[in-house]
């Protein structure tokens, strides 16, 4: 988060959930601290986090909830990040070896079961049932979008496909960061409703935002190879925009897809994406998502959070990592 200049007031409180992550190690087998570490120093802009401590910030949570609850929120999406790379079988995460590239993958389930239960201890330490009822419907619905996007590989999805699975592989967790913190703080139920909508809208411009730049990026940048999920026969929303463009091309491309195809036949249909339309249409979709992002935090107070979660919403729509 180096980058994000306008979170720097709230830098320490983001070291502070980064320690009380790494002090889950403690007192467990030695390896398992090693593979933590490793994870944890393995790049990554600790966005759920950061939501989590301005929504609450805002609306007057607990400093000590809000560093447990970003910690909490963050081991899990590091954890569902270790048991993906290792379904998908890739050995590169943000330009470093994953888990998976040296170790077994017995080692490597084992270690993501471990950072489930050290996640799931976190929120179990807020003494709050409701979240830790939300924190279990989430990680419920995640791994439901993961077997969906398993069970469909190589077929072609539409779009209402397409943000049922983003919801559940990635805005859901956006929504808990979200959602938890308003519940850790003295608010009432419209508020917290209006914290949910934005930490969904952000979590769905965030996921199309990773899609196109699954297509834009370059390897060395964004730390995995160009169209890798279009490699493994996952359909993004620039390839579902492209389909639209050129109906016509629906049958060879689900034929491609299908098939797993050649490797020329797949790097002539990502040039062809790349070349097209279709990525200003997903970007522009992940815009109107941002927007709705921020009508959501127009009815919460004004404040430096309230302004930083604003430019974090600009920053996700404007990235290119």
């Amino acid at each position: 988060m180096n980058d994000l200049v306008f979170l720097e007031f709230i830098g320490s409180h983001v070291q502070q959930v980064e320690e009380r992550m790494r002090d889950q190690s403690d007192g467990y087998n030695s390896d398992l601290g090693i593979a933590l570490n490793h994870l944890l120093s393995s790049g990554g802009k600790r966005i759920r986090p950061t939501i989590a401590l301005l929504m609450g910030g805002m609306l007057g949570g607990e400093l000590d909830d809000l560093v447990t609850l970003g910690a909490s929120v963050e081991l899990l999406h590091t954890a569902t990040l270790v048991h993906d790379d290792l379904i998908d079988g890739s050995l590169l995460r943000r330009g470093n070896p994953t888990l998976n590239a040296s170790w077994s993958p017995a080692a490597t389930v084992l270690t993501g079961d471990y950072l489930f239960s050290r996640a799931a201890a976190l929120g179990a330490a807020l003494e709050n049932p409701a979240i830790l009822s939300f924190f279990s419907d989430t990680l419920a619905t995640i791994v439901s979008g993961e077997i969906t996007q398993l069970f469909n590989r190589q077929h072609i999805s539409d779009r209402e496909a397409y943000y049922k699975r983003i919801y559940e592989k990635t805005a859901s967790l956006f929504v808990l960061a979200a959602k938890a913190a308003a519940m850790l703080s003295p608010v009432d139920e419209t508020v917290k409703e209006c914290a949910k909508n934005y930490g969904y809208e952000l979590g769905m411009a965030f996921q199309i935002v990773d899609d196109v730049l699954d297509f834009t990026g370059e390897q060395i940048t964004i730390g995995k190879p160009v169209a890798s999920d279009l490699r493994q026969g996952i359909v993004t929303l620039p390839v579902i925009s492209y389909l639209e463009l050129h109906p016509d091309d629906g049958g060879s491309i689900a034929a491609l897809v299908e098939s797993g195809g050649r490797e020329g036949e797949l790097d002539d249909l990502v040039n062809r994406i790349r070349s097209s339309e279709a990525i200003d249409m997903a970007h522009k979709e992940a815009e109107q998502f941002v927007a709705r992002a921020l009508e959501a935090l127009d009815k919460l107070p004004d404040g430096r959070e309230r302004q930083a979660l604003i430019k974090l919403a600009e920053f996700v729509v404007s990235r290119r990592v």
